[in-house]
């Protein structure tokens, strides 16, 4: 579960991007793996879950959720946890840019 004091709020619009997700009737299980899934079984339930995230209208929206709770397991907007993982690392480590004061 993401981290509680990141997530949107309460307020129905921050949820609503939820509605068009293409993955909201197909159950949890393809998108989080059960206890001890590894090797092929996992990959192919991950690949599965990142086919429908390919095909869906709000996978960005999805994605930017993840990344802003800090979502720890499963397929969100099309990325393992360990695929979000190295992208939080990665604009870690970017240099920001230099303000224009």
């Amino acid at each position: 579960m993401g981290k509680a004091s990141r997530l949107p709020g309460r307020a129905g619009h921050h949820w609503l991007w939820q509605e068009e997700a293409a993955c909201q009737e197909l159950g949890s299980g393809l998108f989080f793996h059960p206890r001890g899934e590894q090797g092929p079984d996992r990959e192919r339930r991950d690949e599965a879950a990142k086919e429908v995230c390919a095909l869906c209208p709000v996978q960005r929206d999805c994605l930017r959720h993840a990344l802003k709770a800090a979502e720890r397991f499963g397929i969100w907007g099309g990325l393992t946890e360990r695929e979000r993982r190295r992208l939080r690392t990665e604009e870690a480590e970017r240099p920001s840019l230099p303000s224009t004061a």
